[in-house]
């Protein structure tokens, strides 16, 4: 059994990577749609930081906020009001945000997949019934969408960041492309990928911390942290801290959704 608050000690390696001194970040997996489990957390970080020195932090949301489970919307309101609180937040774009905005601009192929991959529970979070994507196809589903999803959800889905780089660490939704370099990965790999990510053995050049991929347990590998714990299916919803050269890791419960 699990406590719902749960750590390990930090990764020693020959050239441990750092958070530059006098920082503290949190970094949270694929949250999707589980507004009571991020609400968890979010109180888990609180609790964590005051029992640390005091310390500027950075909260770090590694995308995937959509989709899947039942409250999407509560994420991105929750979301929203975080980013309104300072400069030290940053969300990353995901590969189920990225279909989500393509949908609303119209793309039918993107709203297909979307609505197979947990998009009808987002919209259901916003209020639209269930039966619609029943009754609507293309262009007359796509309208209503947007007529349920407010402007400033839309705004700030727009705005999600490719990834984040503070010291050693570089944090995206999905992985990067072995072999490019940083600068000029492709935004669609930062989102999409897997296997050419997730079964390199060599360095990147920094420590990549991603979601997308689901492990009960984090991934922790010399060259990347895999964070995604499947909160919609687990209930276990995974943050990493990371303060010079020590990590550790905070989670919820392991209950799951329902």
């Amino acid at each position: 059994m699990f406590s719902s608050l749960f750590r390990k000690p930090a990764i020693e390696t020959d050239t441990p990577a750092a958070i530059p001194a006098g920082q503290r970040v949190y970094a949270i997996g694929d949250i999707h749609g589980r507004a009571d489990l991020f609400d968890e957390l979010l109180s888990q970080i609180a609790e964590d930081a005051g029992a640390r020195d005091p310390l500027p932090a950075t909260l770090i949301l590694l995308g995937d906020l959509i989709d899947r489970g039942p409250d999407s919307a509560g994420v991105i309101t929750r979301a929203i009001a975080l980013s309104e609180q300072g400069t030290r937040f940053h969300a990353i774009m995901g590969n189920h945000e990225e279909l989500f905005l393509a949908a609303l601009s119209g793309d039918e192929a993107a709203l297909s997949l979307f609505e197979r991959v947990g998009g009808i529970e987002t919209m259901q979070s916003y209020g639209l019934d269930r039966d619609v994507f029943e009754t609507m196809v293309g262009a007359r589903l796509i309208e209503q969408l947007n007529a349920f999803i407010p402007p400033a959800h839309r705004d700030f889905l727009g705005k999600m960041e490719d990834r984040v780089a503070i010291g050693d660490y570089l944090f995206v939704h999905a992985g990067i492309r072995p072999g490019v370099p940083i600068e000029e990965q492709a935004p669609s790999e930062l989102r999409w990928i897997r296997k050419p990510f997730l079964e390199h053995i060599g360095s990147h050049g920094m420590m990549i911390v991603h979601g997308h991929s689901i492990n009960y347990e984090p991934e922790i590998r010399a060259n990347r942290l895999g964070i995604d714990t499947g909160a919609y299916q687990t209930g276990r919803l995974t943050a990493l801290g990371l303060e010079g050269t020590e990590r550790w890791l905070l989670h919820t419960g392991i209950s799951a959704s329902g």
